[in-house]
């Protein structure tokens, strides 16, 4: 049986149209006759093919090739329930269908004004015995490939004890390894990568690989194991409770020639999670902040600094209600903790001076007090007049605080409160169906003081699953890189919500001219391009806003030239290129930066000359 369905509808943001191609076909096969048949699914290009098998016991498998090589080899598949249920094997194929996907939908934020989601899918119907018993759905896009497992409606209530799906490699290849989301990363062989590894889990096989999830909202975070013979499995951070119908998060490989092409394709995660759920999106106001000390008169202070800058917000941070570890701590109240800081706030009057100068106000709130207190907090934040939140410390892992995570985050945008999750939270994708969840910490950032190594790095690992609170610094001393490099990470590194000065203070600023980067710097782009990058060595990214343009480019090491051509500049328009670099290349003085600027077109080159762990930042502006 062929059909073909032409399906407009209209979502909260955007409009679009999708176009699908079904059949349905192979009945009911026994688990040898399917063995022998595999299902194919390529993607849209024709590079990637996904295969999927049972057994001859009648286990399912599958298999993912890259331009007709072997990329995945033959790797298993399946669920253990909790009591007599079994689904790892004896199936047989009950039925297949096939459809193809292509649509272009615009993200309320994002690396891209556009993002075009283009695949064909596949759904195994698996029975056992009469008994429908799971639906395994695979996805082939031209960035990757995906798959996750739906239980039926007869399933009933039910307990997932353990995932047993598989990523098997053809060879020992080095993977960029870490067990904890706030830490650095090691490379090392798969052989000795170990368990409990972080996601996404970048793989350098050819061509490279970055494993991960997607859609995670009331499911068990997964880590990866490796098990032997160049494979890594699934560990789920708790059971999994659930009643049928029910799908799980989709589990991905994202496939890129180079680190840069990952990056490039990192839409994958959106694209699998489900579209907005906000209706009215106009309140969500991304943009850069800046954190203010506990304190009123600094606290006005920032707001000005805040407005000089083009930012969009102030922070007050932790202590404000007390001592945030302190379970007895009442977020209600404003009630200076003495261990941090002294005087006093007047977060009223803070909040207010702030909207008169068109500045909005984030208050941190650790979890102990957000899982006490959040439906009491939410109607007295709104009444207060605060813009959002920022949530400390939250419980991972488990189903049951991964499911509370976002529930809490429903909540807050019922209440038009902004989301900023900090800690060990990293993200699946879902701030494309709740946009006010602008971003997410889940990073060794600025608060650990990283070395320039780990930052070239981060935006093919951490960054390649989205937005990520880096809290860029400038003034710092305790900042192991040029100040060109910090001015250049608030470029390269994407999130709506971008900290801008972390540890600095208004009495620091001197309105310096290489400061005109973080005041220009959008924190939501129409366009992106990675132009150079090498793992733990260098990356050089241009982004774009409307018609201009802002090229960030980070060095790791010795110091080092690179030619970053303008030929994505609009063809027949002159630019000026504002260009922010190491004033003394060879690494003489890591606080000086030169400010220059000369006329472009989408013919010209720009050498980024950096420093020791330097940097350059480059604002492309059309000419008049």
């Amino acid at each position: 049986m062929h059909s073909i369905s032409l399906k407009p509808f209209m979502t909260p943001v955007h409009k679009l149209l999708v176009f699908s191609i079904s059949t349905s076909s192979i009945g009911l096969l026994q688990a040898d006759e399917a063995s022998a048949a595999p299902s194919t699914l390529s993607s849209p290009n024709g590079k990637i093919a996904a295969s999927f098998s049972l057994s001859d016991q009648g286990a399912p498998r599958y298999s993912v090739s890259y331009d007709g090589k072997p990329l995945i080899l033959d790797s298993a598949l399946g669920l253990e329930l909790k009591g007599d249920a079994d689904l790892s094997n004896s199936f047989a194929i009950a039925n297949t269908s096939t459809s193809s996907h292509n649509e272009t939908w615009k993200p309320f934020v994002g690396e891209r004004s556009e993002i075009q989601d283009h695949y064909n899918q596949l759904v195994i119907d698996l029975s056992q015995g009469d008994k429908s018993a799971l639906q395994i759905t695979f996805r082939a896009y031209d960035e990757g490939v995906a798959f996750c497992y739906t239980l039926p409606e007869q399933a009933g209530s039910f307990t997932i004890t353990k995932e047993l799906s598989q990523f098997r490699f053809a060879g020992d290849h080095f993977c960029w390894d870490t067990k904890d989301p706030q830490a650095v990363y090691r490379r090392v062989p798969i052989s000795k990568a170990g368990d409990n590894i972080e996601r996404p889990l970048v793989v350098e096989a050819s061509p490279f690989v970055a494993l991960g999830e997607a859609r995670l909202v009331d499911y068990a975070r997964l880590r990866f194991d490796t098990t032997g013979d160049n494979t890594f499995g699934i560990r789920l951070g708790s059971e999994v409770v659930a009643k049928g119908p029910y799908s799980t998060p989709w589990r991905y490989a994202m496939i890129g020639e180079t680190p840069g092409e990952l990056l490039e394709h990192n839409d994958l995660l959106v694209n699998l999670n489900d579209p907005c759920a906000i209706e009215d999106t106009s309140w969500i106001r991304p943009g850069k902040v800046i954190r203010t000390e506990l304190n009123t008169e600094t606290a006005k202070k920032t707001v000005d600094w805040a407005k000089k800058m083009g930012a969009a917000h102030i922070l007050i941070d932790a202590g404000w209600y007390g001592p945030e570890n302190d379970s007895k701590s009442d977020a209600t109240t404003v009630t200076i903790d003495p261990a941090r800081y002294s005087g006093e706030l007047d977060m009223q009057a803070v909040i207010d001076y702030g909207k008169e100068h068109g500045i909005g106000t984030i208050l941190y709130v650790n979890r102990r007090a957000l899982e006490q207190q959040l439906d009491e907090l939410l109607p007295l934040f709104q009444k207060w007049g605060v813009a959002g939140i920022k949530f400390g410390f939250v419980q991972i892992g488990t189903q049951e605080w991964t499911k509370w995570v976002h529930d809490s985050v429903k909540k807050c945008a019922d209440y038009k409160m902004i989301v900023d999750i900090h800690d060990d939270y990293r993200p699946t994708g879902w701030s494309r169906t709740y946009p006010n969840l602008l971003t997410q910490e889940g990073i060794h950032g600025n608060e650990e003081m990283p070395t320039p190594k780990d930052n070239v790095l981060l935006p093919f690992t951490r960054f390649l699953c989205g937005a990520a609170d880096y809290t860029v610094c400038y003034y710092s001393p305790r900042i192991h890189s040029t100040r060109a490099h910090q001015l250049a990470a608030s470029i390269v590194y994407y999130s709506p919500i971008q900290l801008i000065f972390w540890y600095d203070k208004p009495s620091q600023f001197k309105n310096e001219p290489e400061l005109d980067v973080f005041k220009q710097v959008p924190t939501t782009w129409d366009d992106t391009k990675v132009l150079h990058g090498e793992m733990e060595k260098f990356v050089s990214i241009a982004r774009r806003s409307g018609d201009k343009w802002f090229v960030g480019t980070m060095n790791a090491g010795e110091p080092r030239k690179l030619e970053i051509k303008l030929d994505f500049l609009k063809p027949g328009v002159k630019y000026s290129a504002n260009i922010k670099s190491d004033e003394f290349p060879d690494g003489s003085d890591s606080k000086k930066v030169s400010n220059t600027t000369q006329e472009v077109t989408s013919e010209s080159t720009i050498t980024a000359d950096m420093a020791h762990n330097g940097g350059q930042a480059i604002i492309l502006t059309p000419a008049e």
